[in-house]
């Protein structure tokens, strides 16, 4: 492990760890109409996914990591389905809690849907098939706290990655984090801020509220142009709220947020210009140990499918501090795993490691064929 990094992260040997990362949170099954419209296609293309998910999937797929997924699904067959696909990404589902179902769908356990934007300003259904409150992450007897406390001699893994999606269920998500620091384990949280989410629970100022308690117990933060100002309240100077603005300069004033959290060891963040639909300029900073380091820009991006590219950049990020690589190399990497995962189809990454090294080092980000 590289001094530098271990120093300002203590990242345990990862010869005592079950797992190189633990995510948590919904996993969901993204219905893709393809190129028409969603009230007039007649079939779709599946793929699973959901934020916390996808960064664990690129650990596993593209980076060798060995990583988990904390989540609750309804057992009925669109949640087998989404067993079948998650199988085949790797991720380990031995900490995946199944509810039954009531075969009609009166209950609160039933799969539910909302529709989500991507490219090309079409919408896709994303099912939802799981329950919170089913989420095994209580600290006491039969939660996963104590699951987690009494294997590996308590060290069972580097890092917990969180997401915005205990919107709603702040308790909970403290209790993981708060279990995660008993442990040792490092905990990465990505505010990915998202209107819809929050509307029904209180809007922009209860997402701060929410977020501003759970900062104090993360050591890694990551989010995007926006995330910083709507989900922690804090002003990115000079950039205005349509983010037409490409400039890393500006996002320097984030040393105000861990003058604000001084438990934060690293706060890095996407930025993304989108000129069209299909052509996004794209970047990421990186703040670690006191200084910032900034990713090769990537001006006139193609996009074929932009979700997940955030997603991406943060299981890039993360692998290159737990590889010791420092954190321009991470933040490098986590610039160019996100510019890759964008030019293939569905939320999760299709590519491998020496390609992410190729257009580290100036390549571009085609997938090569």
């Amino acid at each position: 492990m590289a001094t530098g990094t271990n120093a300002v992260l203590n990242l345990r040997e990862a010869r005592h760890c079950r797992w190189d990362l633990i995510s948590l949170g919904e996993v969901m099954l993204r219905l893709d109409p393809g190129d028409v419209r969603l009230s007039t296609t007649r079939e779709f293309r599946a793929w699973e996914g959901g934020g916390e998910y996808n960064v664990a999937r690129g650990l596993r797929r593209c980076f060798g990591m060995k990583t988990s997924i904390v989540t609750a699904l309804v057992d009925n067959p669109v949640g087998r389905l989404l067993e079948d696909l998650m199988l085949q990404g790797g991720v380990d589902l031995s900490l995946v809690r199944w509810v039954p179902y009531d075969d009609v769908g009166r209950s609160s356990q039933r799969p539910q849907l909302c529709r989500k934007r991507f490219r090309r300003a079409r919408r896709a259904w994303m099912f939802r098939p799981w329950s919170y409150r089913h989420l095994p992450i209580r600290a006491g007897p039969g939660g996963l706290g104590s699951d987690l406390q009494n294997a590996r001699n308590s060290l069972v893994s580097y890092w917990r990655h969180l997401l915005r999606t205990f919107r709603d269920h702040a308790a909970r998500a403290r209790e993981a984090m708060e279990s995660a620091r008993r442990n040792g384990t490092i905990i990465s949280y990505d505010l990915n801020y998202r209107p819809s989410l929050w509307k029904s629970v209180g809007g922009k100022a209860r997402a701060i509220e929410v977020n501003s308690e759970l900062a104090s117990l993360v050591d890694v933060l990551l989010g995007n142009e926006e995330d910083f100002t709507a989900a922690l309240g804090f002003t990115i100077p000079d950039v205005d709220e349509n983010l037409s603005q490409f400039d890393s300069a500006n996002f320097r004033g984030m040393t105000q947020v861990c003058e604000k959290y001084t438990n934060l060891k690293v706060i890095a963040t996407t930025l993304r210009v989108a000129r069209t639909a299909t052509r996004n300029d794209w970047g990421a900073i990186c703040y670690h140990g006191g200084a910032f380091y900034s990713a090769r820009p990537m001006p006139d991006l193609e996009i074929y499918d932009r979700v997940g590219g955030g997603d991406s950049f943060a299981s890039g990020l993360i692998y290159g501090v737990l590889s010791g690589r420092g954190p321009q190399w991470a933040v490098d990497c986590g610039c160019a795993h996100g510019a890759l995962a964008m030019t293939t189809p569905g939320d999760t990454t299709m590519v491998t490691l020496a390609e992410v090294e190729r257009v580290m080092k100036g390549g571009t980000a085609r997938v090569q064929r």
